[in-house]
């Protein structure tokens, strides 16, 4: 009830909307964690999983993966800063194997359900039926019985997306955040919690330890919590980068990919579509087709041929005439996977191309299907969008094409510099695991990109100084969202809103107006953002001025 009231409170969300988060508890009799007596009449319990603590085997630590492990045990709460590849996997094996020794609970917690296939192999092999995996794919059927057997007490780990930490474990000792600085975590409806930050207040809660961890993490995890470091990789190896101009797929690309596949290797291959979707525009007067409920272009779609809003999924039949004036006929000259997809499978007939994005992943059978078949080198080619930054494990990648990391510089964002540095190297970090590997990247910045890609912690230190008095973690971030069908309704509600918090001291008004997308579902779109050093200060103005006509994001992550 104090984590759900603090949700309700902080993020501004009912109490009911807080408490819908949490999986209903169960009153039961006393388990063992309560029964064991005074130590000369310990009950005996049976071990067909009332309590299992069979003494699980610890995988075996090199010496800096120990290090840092007697480093974490010694923590309540950390930052496990670790480069891709150094072996962090391990180290959570370790202190999970620890914690149900002493009696107690793990929660794991994975940005998105991309990861869980590969990481529930790797954590099955020590934990067996006593680990659960956990996210929004499960089918109802399926989260009943796990819940059963968490009232049974047969369950000692909860892996999963960010709805893992609210499953109703009666003793957690320990909370592991994968992939710290990954955006997933913060949810983009009401309660709008950020999944990180809740882990770590759970914590001092519960009073269980937390381990954050990350090849990149964000700058207020590296700036507010104690530093563990793993700065080598398990398996040393050499990567070449090379930079290359351009905004597109070059044939230059795809003729080294080909390299690549006939000495047996497999290639990676980054689209940055979805926020760089295909879109049509006219030539003649330059109007993008726009859905008619958003202001935002529809995106192509070539393989369901038609074109799809991403924002309120109107979708209709492809248009070859400009609604705006009549010319004909369209053009779209951006790339999509689709069409990387298509241009890789003309040049290199023979290859095998696994597209690994939310158009074709759409299902938790479909990526264990596609990533079985990359492992098992049936599929040649993975070539993806944001999806393939997120810890994936593969031995035989040994080329990386990235493309757009201009785009992604570009984005209007106090953290584009920290996003694409961050993706940079975690997608790069995909290859070269196990053996030497090229990375091509396309971007006009080679000098900002070489200056730390072998450093993120000193691009850290230069950010922090980009940053100071200015935005996050220095300072507390609030946006106010205002979205009406009428657009007057929507500007007088926001201007009204401005007026009350200018009599505000200490609350900055950065801007407002019209949101970058100004209309979505048919409804006008407004912003307010807000900056304010004491978050207590920022708090009390948004709890005196709150109304059901407007939404708050607090710490904000998402400005569109």
């Amino acid at each position: 009830m104090e984590i759900a009231k603090f949700i309700a409170t902080y993020y501004f969300s009912s109490l009911g909307e807080a408490l819908g988060l949490f999986m209903p508890r169960r009153v039961r009799l006393p388990s063992h964690r309560q029964n064991q007596t005074s130590d000369d009449e310990k009950i005996e319990m049976p071990l067909d999983g009332a309590m299992a603590i069979a003494p699980y085997e610890f995988p075996t630590l090199s010496t800096d993966q120990q290090k840092a492990y007697e480093s974490l045990v010694k923590k309540d709460k950390a930052l496990l800063f670790g480069v891709t590849g150094s072996g962090k996997t391990e180290i959570f094996i370790s202190l999970m194997a620890k914690t149900i020794e002493e009696g107690k609970q793990c929660i794991f917690l994975m940005p998105e359900i991309s990861l869980t296939p590969q990481m529930e192999t790797r954590l099955k092999k020590y934990f067996g039926d006593r680990l659960a995996m956990w996210h929004s794919k499960l089918t109802k059927k399926k989260k009943e019985e796990i819940l059963e057997k968490i009232y049974e007490n047969k369950i000692d780990v909860i892996a999963g997306a960010r709805s893992a930490l609210f499953t109703p474990l009666e003793d957690v000792g320990l909370i592991i955040v994968d992939e710290e600085h990954d955006d997933s975590y913060k949810s983009m409806m009401k309660p709008r919690y950020h999944a990180r930050d809740m882990a770590v207040y759970m914590g001092s809660k519960l009073k269980a330890k937390v381990v954050l961890a990350s090849a990149t993490p964000s700058l207020g995890s590296y700036h507010k919590y104690e530093v563990v470091r793993l700065s080598k990789p398990f398996i040393e190896t050499q990567k070449n980068y090379y930079f290359v101009e351009g905004t597109s797929l070059t044939n230059a690309m795809v003729k080294k990919i080909d390299e690549n596949f006939k000495a047996g290797e497999q290639s990676l291959l980054f689209v940055p579509t979805r926020g760089n979707f295909k879109y049509l525009y006219c030539k003649k007067c330059g109007v993008t087709h726009l859905c008619p409920y958003c202001s935002v272009g529809m995106a192509l779609h070539r393989k369901a041929r038609h074109l799809k809003c991403h924002y309120c999924n109107y979708t209709e039949a492809i248009k070859t005439v400009c609604t705006h004036c009549g010319h004909e006929p369209l053009s779209s000259e951006r790339m999509g996977t689709q069409e990387v997809k298509e241009m890789v499978e003309h040049g290199i007939p023979d290859m095998v191309v696994e597209q690994f994005d939310r158009d074709s992943i759409t299902t938790a059978t479909k990526l264990k299907k596609a990533l079985s078949r990359f492992e098992n080198k049936e599929s040649h080619l993975l070539l993806g969008t944001q999806m393939l930054s997120k810890g994936h494990d593969y031995a035989n990648i040994t080329l990386s094409v990235i493309l757009g990391m201009d785009y992604m510089l570009g984005l209007g964002d106090y953290r584009a510099r920290e996003r694409a540095m961050s993706l940079l190297i975690q997608i790069a970090g995909r290859s070269g695991r196990a053996k030497s590997a090229d990375v091509i990247v396309q971007s006009a910045n080679a000098d900002f990109f070489n200056m730390y890609i072998n450093d993120y912690e000193e691009f850290l230190k230069d950010e922090m100084f980009f940053v100071e008095d200015m935005y996050p973690p220095f300072v507390s971030l609030a946006r106010i969202l205002i979205s009406h069908v009428k657009e007057e309704k929507a500007s007088k509600t926001t201007l009204d809103t401005v007026t009350k918090l200018k009599a505000f001291e200490g609350v900055e008004i950065v801007g407002h107006g019209k949101a970058p997308i100004e209309r979505i579902a048919n409804k006008f779109r407004f912003n307010i953002l807000l900056r304010c050093e004491k978050r207590s200060v920022l708090l009390k103005a948004l709890h005196a001025i709150n109304n059901p006509l407007i939404e708050i994001d607090m710490d904000p992550v998402e400005f569109s």
